[in-house]
């Protein structure tokens, strides 16, 4: 009858059988339920080792990236090193002219030349300072401090007049950091006591 074949057209088309609702009429899975935990409990290992493995490669390789941007950024900053080497040779040269000039200039007896001599390299010299600091670099100013063998080479001991012992008493030869880098130690003569 019509009626009958709708029935089970519907049936089909909803996924249902006819037939007991057994479940001893199920097929059985190949594998027990003590295999099935037995998976589950090693495919839970393999899922936190792999999750372990995983934040380990993304700890690394944030690492290497934070290396590399440092890299990057120190290759910036102290890239004009040497170049900055040399310049303070060059500035070692005007600061001793500029001296010698102002030491032949007698106050009692002028000369105009060798006064306007001294200061266009008095101006030069202020100029070129004023371009080391805006890229870094810096003259060191020790007298008066402790000796840093880090900063400062001992060229000579003096005796310590007023001065503790350890102190840089003088400087012979100016010493320079780029951003806080030492790139030329200061020549310094430290303070000692005087053996009696």
């Amino acid at each position: 009858s019509p009626c009958v074949f709708s029935t089970a057209a519907q049936q089909r088309s909803t996924g249902d059988e006819c037939g007991p609702e057994d479940p001893s009429d199920e097929p059985k899975h190949p594998l027990s339920d003590c295999a099935l935990e037995h998976k589950a409990i090693k495919l839970e290992e393999q899922v936190r080792d792999l999750t372990e493995r995983y934040r380990k490669a993304l700890a690394d390789s944030e690492n290497v990236r934070r290396r590399t941007q440092k890299f990057v950024e120190d290759a910036k900053l102290f890239g004009i090193q040497s170049f900055c080497r040399d310049l303070v040779e060059v500035a070692d040269i005007l600061e001793k002219t500029a001296e010698s000039a102002a030491g032949d200039a007698e106050p009692s007896d002028p000369n105009p030349a060798l006064q306007k001599i001294y200061e266009g390299l008095s101006v030069l010299e202020a100029k070129l300072q004023s371009v080391f600091a805006k890229h870094g670099l810096r003259k060191m100013n020790p007298v008066g401090g402790r000796y840093d063998p880090y900063d400062h080479e001992i060229v000579c001991h003096v005796p310590a007049e007023g001065l503790a012992p350890g102190t840089v008493a003088l400087v012979t030869q100016d010493g320079y950091k780029l951003h806080g880098r030492t790139i030329r130690h200061a020549l310094v003569g430290v303070a000692v006591e005087s053996q009696e």
